[in-house]
This record gives C-alpha cells, sequence and structure tokens, in this order.
C-alpha cells in the first residue's frame, strides 16, 4: 500500500485553495455568506493559506438544520473558509484513497451514483438466479446511525496508515475533531464534503473484510447500506454474525436490529429508492408517494408566487429522470397529467 507523503503544500498551496473556491461556490453566489467571502477573496485566500502554513487555523463552528428527506437528517455547516479547507482536502486526498475502493463501492465516486448502483445489483440478482429461473436470495443490511458513529480515532488510525505527513494528519485531525458526537470522540457532520470521503476511507476497511477475508463476490455498498446476493438462504443467515463481529471490533459500528432482512427475489430487493424483481424494475411506494406530494408543494408555491416556474419544471423533470430508471411508462404518465392538472384548476 502506498504511503503518501509530503502533500500538505498541496493541499494549503494557494492555487489548490483558489480551485477549492471556484469548486466551492458554484451555484452558491447568491447566498450571503459567499457573497461576503467573495467581497475580498484575493485577501481572503491568501489569510487561509497564512493560517494554515503557519499551523494557526482552527476549524470554526456548525450551524445546524434539519431536513426530512425521507427521513429526518441533522445538517451541519461549516463556515466559508472552513468549507473552502473541505473542498482543497478532498481534492488531494480522494485521488490517493480512489485506486483502494473496490468497485462494488458506488457513493459519492466520480462515475458510481445510485442508478449504477441499482443497475449493478440488478446484474448481480439476474447472474445468481440465472435470470429468474433458479433461487436467489439477497441480504439487505444498514448501518445503525453510521455518521454519528464513526469513530475519530479509529478514522485517524486509518488515514495515517496511508499519510505519514505530520502537518496533513493534523489538519486531518482538526477537521475530524472539530465535531464532536454525543460521546465527544465520534461522528463526521453529513453537511461537510470531507465527510463523504472519509465515510468511504472508513467503509472500504469493511469492503477489504467482506472481498479478501470473507471472499464475498456478489456484493454491493451504497454509503451504509450494502447488499449480499447468494443462491443460498442459510448462507447468507450464518454471514451475518462475522459481518456484525467485524463492525463492532473494527470500527466500532452496529448493524441496525431492524434492517436486517433477507428477501427472496422474486419477492422484491428494495434498493435506494427501486424494487428488483425477476423481470422488471418499480419504484418504492413511498418514493412514488414523496415525489408526488413535493411535486404538488412545489405547483402550490409557483401559483402563490413563493416559487419560480422554472424551479417547479427542474422538480418535474429530475422526478421523471427517477421514473425513466424503472418500468414505469403509466406511471410517468400520471406525473405529467398531475402536474398539469394541478397547474390549471388549483384555486
Amino acid at each position: 500500500m502506498k504511503v503518501c507523503e509530503s502533500i500538505f503544500e498541496r493541499i494549503v498551496s494557494p492555487e489548490n485553495l483558489f480551485a477549492a473556491w471556484d469548486e466551492f461556490s458554484k451555484g452558491k453566489q447568491a447566498r450571503g455568506d459567499v457573497r461576503t467571502f467573495a467581497w475580498r477573496l484575493e485577501q481572503n485566500i491568501f489569510a487561509l493559506h497564512r493560517a494554515l502554513v503557519s499551523g494557526a487555523y482552527r476549524h470554526g463552528p456548525y450551524s445546524a438544520f434539519t431536513i426530512c428527506d425521507p427521513k429526518q437528517r441533522r445538517i451541519h455547516k461549516a463556515m466559508v473558509r472552513d468549507r473552502i479547507v473541505h473542498h482543497a482536502v478532498f481534492a488531494v486526498l480522494n485521488p490517493l484513497f480512489e485506486p483502494s475502493f473496490i468497485a462494488q463501492s458506488f457513493s459519492c465516486r466520480v462515475g458510481k451514483g445510485t442508478h449504477r448502483a441499482v443497475d449493478a445489483l440488478e446484474r448481480m440478482l439476474r447472474k445468481v438466479s440465472r435470470n429468474g429461473t433458479g433461487p436467489c436470495f439477497a441480504l439487505k443490511c444498514d448501518v445503525l446511525q453510521f455518521f454519528a458513529s464513526v469513530d475519530h480515532a479509529v478514522l485517524l488510525e486509518i488515514l495515517r496508515r496511508r499519510i505519514s505527513d505530520e502537518r496533513a494528519v493534523a489538519l486531518l485531525t482538526e477537521i475530524v475533531d472539530s465535531f464532536a458526537g454525543e460521546h465527544q470522540t465520534k461522528g463526521v457532520p453529513i453537511g461537510n464534503l470531507t465527510s463523504q470521503l472519509f465515510a468511504n476511507i472508513y467503509l472500504n476497511e469493511f469492503d477489504q473484510f467482506m472481498k479478501h477475508e470473507l471472499k464475498i463476490k456478489p456484493f454491493i455498498r451504497y454509503t451504509d447500506d450494502f447488499v449480499v446476493v447468494s443462491e443460498s438462504e442459510e448462507f447468507l443467515r450464518c454471514l451475518v454474525q462475522p459481518v456484525e463481529n467485524f463492525l463492532r471490533e473494527r470500527l466500532r459500528l452496529t448493524l441496525h436490529p431492524h434492517k436486517v432482512t433477507i428477501r427472496k427475489y422474486r419477492q422484491g430487493i428494495d434498493f435506494l429508492g427501486y424494487v428488483l424483481l425477476p423481470h422488471c424494475r418499480v419504484v418504492r411506494t413511498k418514493t412514488k408517494r414523496r415525489m408526488l406530494r413535493k411535486l404538488k408543494s412545489r405547483v402550490v408555491e409557483c401559483l402563490a408566487g413563493a416559487r419560480p416556474w422554472e424551479s417547479v419544471e427542474a422538480s418535474l423533470q429530475s422526478y421523471l429522470g427517477v421514473l425513466s430508471h424503472a418500468s414505469t411508462y403509466r406511471l410517468t404518465q400520471y406525473f405529467v397529467n398531475q402536474y398539469w392538472f394541478w397547474l390549471t384548476r388549483w384555486p
């Protein structure tokens, strides 16, 4: 495994910080805190550079808010200068760690994503079931409160195995320890770009365990959701305990007790908003209802003047994009018809 040396200077270089600003500020120019930082951009970037080089940089506090999409999540938003540092760190570290990730990891990676993860799982199911003609089962698991449970000491130990640059490690420690969970030594904020990278680095330990120690091939992971496919239901049942042991002992994580399921392929495998069946793919019922509810809400806001027409049209196209990845011709027509019905008939 390649050890990375002398990467601190690459992270904190003015060129990387300005590139991080460009990446961070895309689509955010209208926000007040972003405009304030941009007003004296060069002075702010060079001041940040000096603070990083001198070791005086300290991560600022977070502002928190809650979203429901679909389940309730607590998002923590860092200050602009800190988010620029996150982008600068990500730009240097992600290419270093990316080659070590397995092909079956699909979260927050270039060329991957939810739809490709669903496509890959569907190929696995068809292969194991011999195109739906043989027995096929899927073990689906979820880590309990993953982002809130990431252990700082374990994460930093994993990072130190690949990074020998002490100044870079000190900066990463500052970022990791800037967010303290209930026990002060756990948790990474969902709002940080670095948290996506840290999640992949952290769970890559689990991926390597599944691939090299347990020799599991029909395996796929998206963040903390993962699926194993097999012809044998008994094999999957016996797999739960070693998986649970590794997560607890090595990564200090716990499987969600109510989200460990084994289902037959013909019953439908629910994954990332879709349900996979031997001869079709459909959208999860909760996902359909949520999209319809949100679309109706956006139309009402548009008619009340609280939302521009363009954003409502963009929402419709986004939902139609989701539907296009499944067998949903009738549902797509229903969405379009409902959209125009609400738009023309709403009082």
